[in-house]
């Protein structure tokens, strides 16, 4: 069997576009805050006024916070999180906007304490104004990647 140069072009595109989806597949998590299981935010949250608790899939507790509040844009923010239950090898937080694509803003927090995590960071500014974001904590263990995502409106 003797291979043509059309056919070695197509064993080389079809193992790009291999590669292209096993690299898509293993670096997706740092561009989405995907996550095995998700926890439930609490009814009636508002981060713009008070800290927010989640719970975990297996009972354990998150409570989030932003301040100081009210959460501007361009302001240094600190962001802390408290896990309890359950042991992290490490806590992220991702900032999106909800309906539109505001860039990467993923922040790793730095233990502070047991089960204490926190860290300073910035909201971009909206040219449109007022935005509603998605603060997603992600809680990584040895065995799964929590996700817990909290909603939030700014202003300007």
């Amino acid at each position: 069997m003797k291979f043509i140069k059309s056919d070695w072009i197509n064993l080389a595109m079809i193992a790009a576009l291999l590669v292209t989806a096993v690299a898509g597949h293993y670096f997706s998590p740092l561009l989405l805050p995907k996550g095995d299981v998700t926890g439930v935010v609490e009814s009636g949250c508002d981060l713009q006024k008070e800290a927010c608790t989640a719970t975990l899939p297996l009972g354990q507790h998150l409570v989030f916070s932003v301040t100081p509040r009210p959460i501007l844009f361009l302001q240094p923010l600190r962001v802390e999180a408290t896990v309890t239950g359950v042991e992290p090898t490490k806590v992220e937080v991702d900032f999106a906007g909800e309906s539109l694509n505001m860039g990467y803003n993923r922040s790793e927090l730095a233990a502070t304490g047991p089960g204490r995590y926190t860290s300073t960071i910035s909201l971009p500014v909206c040219v449109s104004g007022g935005m509603t974001w998605v603060a997603t904590v992600i809680i990584a263990t040895e065995q799964q990647r929590i996700t817990v995502p909290f909603r939030f409106d700014t202003s300007h």
